[in-house]
């Protein structure tokens, strides 16, 4: 019974979120709250929420200082080097952006924390994806797949439990699988480029090579134009771009989408009540802002550089180092209290939603975990894999893998159900070290996991319906996790 409620209550969880029949926050609050009572343990919910709550609320601390260290670092303007290096890259060309996304995120994810890797992703794409009107879905389906794969590193977390789980060596499980590993961040970079030739499809090809910035004058006030010269492959289409205080797109109209045209199946529109803060948030890398703090560059990035190495190096526990990072980054940057509450206030709505998020998914996982469901659930599973199957352990592992850490967080499934599929594939001849290294495969589906905390980062930055992210992703990300699990056999790996 225990591991039907259990599927079920998942089940209900995405299904109502996909459909947005309910809000992530709601239904991560209210389902497993409403399945508790059906398991008969509705008296033990507040035991279990408090448990939940406990065991992430130093990761909704981490989150909270992140983000405020981070948006700092924006403000500031840390990333505009990067962002100006990315515009060269991609200029308007909607396949050279989604590509781009697919390599910043696999270079940040170099520092191993899912949440430091989609803010500066999200920061950094975000302005040209809104300026041409792409798919914001897109932009977070490609960056949690990159870091997907990514976040199989040794310091990323997965590596790390699967070796301590089966008392093995990281270095052990991690440096085999680096050329299935590397086939799956190719694949990548190549459904990143299919994605890309679609929006370029639906858009058509814009350039900038000749980009005029003009002075214009509108009334009393002056403002900088920035015009981009956009022409289809075979059609025009409008769509200029630029991080000034106002874009003017020009282009001719053909069989490309513009603005009042039809959207993808999985493009995000704005609604017309966000405009205003849209406009706030892609003037947000205008080179003339007040918040630039050229002078002290070097301090920001020695400071950035310092505070990554110590999370690497684990000299302090990770939310101890961003609340040191954010305090400092604050007190030097804006030494004066009114700046300080200005830039606090500024990021206080992803603060708050990310938390919140955080800790709705404490009763969801506080409930799955406390009633037994996910034990109930991973018992079952293994207990019907079938007998003829044993000797191909590792294969099973990886297939197993895709859906039970999507469906559970990774200390479940690595304390939990890993040392049971070792523990049979040792009965058939079947090495740990196989075991450990298959149980990495389902790491690009994991990312986009609603018991992720830096998803809601992710989605909540992007401004997309976790729904539409979910409905989006979940196809690409299992598709990737096969290609790493097929290549993992290929090369002998797995």
């Amino acid at each position: 019974m225990l591991t039907i409620l259990g599927f079920a209550m998942i089940a209900t969880f995405l299904v109502l979120i996909m459909l947005k029949k309910m809000s992530p926050i709601a239904a991560l609050v209210l389902i497993p709250a409403l399945f508790c009572v059906f398991v008969g343990k509705g008296a033990k919910l507040g035991d279990y929420v408090l448990d939940g709550v406990t065991s992430l609320a130093p990761t909704a601390a981490m989150l909270m200082f992140a983000i405020v260290y981070f948006g700092v670092m924006i403000d500031v303007g840390l990333f505009d080097p990067i962002v100006r290096a990315i515009l060269k890259f991609c200029k308007a060309d909607p396949l050279r952006i989604v590509v781009g996304t697919a390599v910043l995120a696999a270079i940040v994810s170099l520092d191993g924390d899912g949440s430091t890797t989609f803010m500066i992703t999200v920061s950094a794409m975000y302005p040209l994806y809104k300026r041409l009107k792409m798919s914001l879905v897109v932009m977070t389906g490609v960056a949690a797949m990159a870091n997907g794969v990514m976040n199989t590193l040794p310091w990323g977390g997965p590596t790390a439990r699967a070796a301590t789980a089966l008392k093995l060596d990281a270095s052990d499980i991690f440096i085999p699988m680096i050329p299935a590993l590397a086939v799956g961040l190719l694949g990548v970079f190549a459904l990143s480029y299919v994605l890309g030739r679609r929006e370029r499809k639906r858009l058509g090809v814009l350039t900038l090579d000749e980009v005029l910035v003009e002075e214009k004058e509108t009334g009393s006030t002056s403002e900088t134009v920035l015009v981009g010269a956009g022409t289809g492959s075979g059609s025009g289409s409008g769509g200029g771009t630029g991080f000034g205080k106002k874009a003017v797109p020009t282009g001719g109209s053909g069989s490309g989408t513009d603005a009042d045209g039809p959207a993808a199946e999985e493009h995000a529109g704005a609604d017309e009540s966000e405009e205003s803060e849209d406009d706030e948030r892609l003037a947000g890398l205008d080179p003339n802002r007040t918040t630039l703090r050229p002078k002290l560059y070097w301090f920001n990035a020695l400071l950035t550089v310092t505070l990554l190495t110590a999370m690497i190096m684990e000299l302090l526990p990770i939310p101890v180092l961003f609340l040191l990072g954010a305090a400092l980054a604050l007190t030097v940057n804006f030494p004066h209290m009114p700046d300080q509450k200005a830039r606090l206030g500024a990021h206080a709505e992803n603060v708050l939603n990310v938390a919140g998020m955080v800790f709705a998914a404490a009763v969801f996982t506080g409930v799955l975990t406390g009633t037994g469901m996910v034990d109930s659930m991973a018992n079952w599973l293994v207990d019907n894999i079938p007998d003829g199957m044993g000797p191909h352990m590792a294969f099973v592992t990886g297939v197993l893998s895709i859906p039970l850490t999507y469906f559970m967080s990774n200390d479940g499934f690595y304390f939990g159900v890993l040392p049971v599929l070792a523990e049979a594939g040792q009965a058939h001849g079947v090495s740990s070290l196989e075991i450990a290294r298959a149980s990495l495969v389902g790491q690009p589906l994991h990312m986009s996991s609603p018991l992720v905390p830096a998803v809601y980062v992710l989605v909540g930055m992007a401004k997309v319906e976790f729904g539409d992210h979910t409905r989006f992703v979940v196809k690409w990300a299992a598709l990737t996790s096969l290609v790493i699990l097929a290549a993992g056999m290929l090369f002998g790996i797995i």
